[in-house]
């Protein structure tokens, strides 16, 4: 029977312990290393930097940080824009109030048709005795030139237009108008229909009210005011104009 060595054997056991000690330090090393150079040393990159100063890379570098980007457009084009729009829209109003006054001048037309530029735009009103039969809404054949020469400035002009109806208070009752209402809105309707049918001028650019006798511009206690209160009237509206009411 053989018998091991004691010393031997506690030698042996502890050869390990080297190793692993040597596998330990190698990894220390291993993360200080790795640790090192994942820390940037600001002041070894200034000084990288300030060693390139004056060369032409930074300089374009620079350059090119130094620019913003350019938008394509800005408010004050945007306002300048809408000035000139505003602008275009003034001078296209005034020049149809200039040339609807001058058909009204050339055709001694000043007893029946009015012209005027207001704030919601160019305002035309017309005695109902150049367009109506007492009582009646359909158009006369005497006020066809001044619609047909309308239409001409209204297909030169393209703004909406808003066409009223006005009575006085005399009561109506007849089968197809029951009351000054019904005259009022189909009078104004005729007007457009006639703008429509004739000069082929788009319905959407047009609106129909009927006011009855609920507006008048004078008092109605004589002949001539109340011929004054029966009336249609025409505003070519102005783009800009916000109804506050």
């Amino acid at each position: 029977m053989k018998f091991r060595r004691p010393g031997k054997t506690q030698s042996n056991n502890r050869q390990w312990l080297t190793t692993f000690s040597d596998m330990l330090l190698m990894m220390l090393v291993f993360f200080i290393m790795l640790f090192s150079i994942s820390v940037v040393d600001s002041q070894r990159f200034q000084d990288l930097v300030d060693s390139f100063e004056g060369q032409d890379i930074f300089d374009e570098a620079s350059s090119i940080v130094a620019e913003e980007p350019e938008t394509s457009g800005t408010d004050d084009d945007d306002q300048i824009y809408d000035d000139g729009q505003g602008s275009m829209e003034e001078e296209d109003l005034e020049s149809l109030l200039e040339e609807i006054g001058s058909y009204i001048e050339d055709n001694d037309l000043e007893d029946v048709i009015t012209a005027t530029r207001e704030e919601r735009g160019v305002k035309l009103v017309l005695q109902d005795r150049l367009l109506f039969d007492t009582g009646e809404a359909s158009i006369l054949e005497e006020a066809e030139p001044f619609l047909d020469e309308t239409i001409s400035l209204l297909e030169e002009f393209p703004y909406s237009a808003e066409v009223e109806g006005h009575t006085d208070n005399r009561p109506i009752e007849t089968y197809r108008y029951p009351s000054n209402w019904e005259l009022s809105s189909a009078r104004a309707t005729s007007v457009i229909r006639y703008f429509i049918e004739e000069g082929e001028l788009n319905s959407s650019r047009f609106v129909a009210t009927g006011y009855g006798d609920t507006r008048p511009v004078q008092a109605n206690d004589t002949s001539e005011n109340m011929q004054e209160n029966r009336r249609v009237v025409i505003f070519v509206t102005d783009p800009d104009f916000e109804d506050e009411t």
